[in-house]
């Protein structure tokens, strides 16, 4: 078994356009960010600050809950695991955010959206 992991629009030139990869085998979210490394050059930088934290605007779900509310970058993982990369959505105004529901661009790489 594997672990499966959603990789958002933004990141999906890192992963060769592709919106789902597996990865074998990691402990934690930190493993799993090394193996995504080895694998897709580059993207650590765009997951992990200088000091090796997570960034701000990017969230973590694992099976579908957010790992801030877990053990954050520990987070222990197993096989058959769902991990879901989500970069924090802001700004603009609701007009656009309308239009982007409207033509459905706001859904394609978000499994949680929240409305006020």
């Amino acid at each position: 078994m594997s672990i499966k992991v959603r990789i958002p629009t933004p990141l999906q030139s890192i992963t060769k356009n592709k919106s789902e990869v597996e990865i074998e085998k990691a402990q934690d979210i930190r493993e799993l960010i090394e193996k995504l490394e080895e694998e897709y050059p580059g993207i650590k930088e765009r997951l992990l600050d200088e000091n090796g934290n997570l960034r701000r605007f990017i969230n973590f779900f694992v099976n579908e809950e957010d790992i801030r509310f877990l053990d954050g970058i520990n987070t222990t993982l197993k096989d058959g695991d769902e991990v879901s990369i989500i970069p924090a959505i802001a700004g603009g105004s609701l007009l656009n955010v309308q239009r982007s529901m409207e033509n459905g661009s706001i859904f394609r790489n978000l499994k949680f959206i929240i409305m006020l």
